[in-house]
């Protein structure tokens, strides 16, 4: 996993010519929560995953939009950023949240388990965390090659 803190993420983006790249805004509440579950589950369903790739990756969405809430809603905004690349999903939130939990909570545990690379970071505005996610490099293919 990469950590930056310069409030950009970590490594280059899955970007190019034919990325499409698709951003929800929500509030900062929980409630909302449910929007965001559901777009990266049709977002990822596009890149032909298996439908236990698409539920690791809808729950490590979720767990991301939660550790980025904060400790109460406010009027902040959670962002979530859809890149689709040739076979690959990025997923950026951002929220308003200060600080992120440490490394050895479950949280993180369920991040690293679910999706094939997890960067995370801090800026002014608030925290982010970027997942990405192939059909090589998912969490699946790291089972099926005997390494998860």
């Amino acid at each position: 996993m990469s950590t930056s803190t310069t409030g950009e993420p970590a490594g280059d983006p899955v970007a190019d010519a034919s990325t499409d790249l698709v951003e929800l805004r929500v509030p900062a509440d929980p409630a909302y929560l449910t929007v965001v579950r559901t777009a990266s589950a049709g977002l990822a369903a596009r890149l032909d995953l298996t439908l236990d790739e698409i539920e690791d990756l809808r729950i490590a969405v979720d767990e991301a939009c939660t550790l980025l809430l904060g400790p109460s809603p406010s009027d902040a905004e959670l962002v979530a950023t859809f890149r689709l690349g040739d076979g690959s999903l990025e997923v950026e939130v951002r929220g308003p949240a200060r600080e992120l939990p440490e490394r050895s909570s479950f949280a993180w545990a369920v991040l690293e388990a679910l999706v094939g690379e997890v960067f995370t970071g801090t800026s002014a505005t608030g925290a982010w965390i970027v997942l990405r996610h192939s059909k090589t490099s998912g969490a699946a293919a790291s089972v099926a090659a005997g390494v998860g």
